[in-house]
């Protein structure tokens, strides 16, 4: 992985700037994307068992 060569460092992960709101995330945990991706695969299979089967 390339380094910025920014003099504040390397570029931040996620970057939100809305008028004087500015959010910044330095760093996002691996153990949370997977458990994001897991919970959105499990709802989307709910969804799809609950609601589009034709049961």
């Amino acid at each position: 992985m390339a380094e910025d060569s920014t003099p504040g460092g390397p570029a931040p992960a996620f970057e939100l700037r809305c008028g004087a709101l500015h959010l910044t995330i330095q760093h996002i945990p691996g153990w949370l994307v997977g458990l994001t991706v897991s919970a959105v695969s499990s709802a989307a299979a709910w969804f799809a068992a609950r609601y589009l089967t034709g049961a």
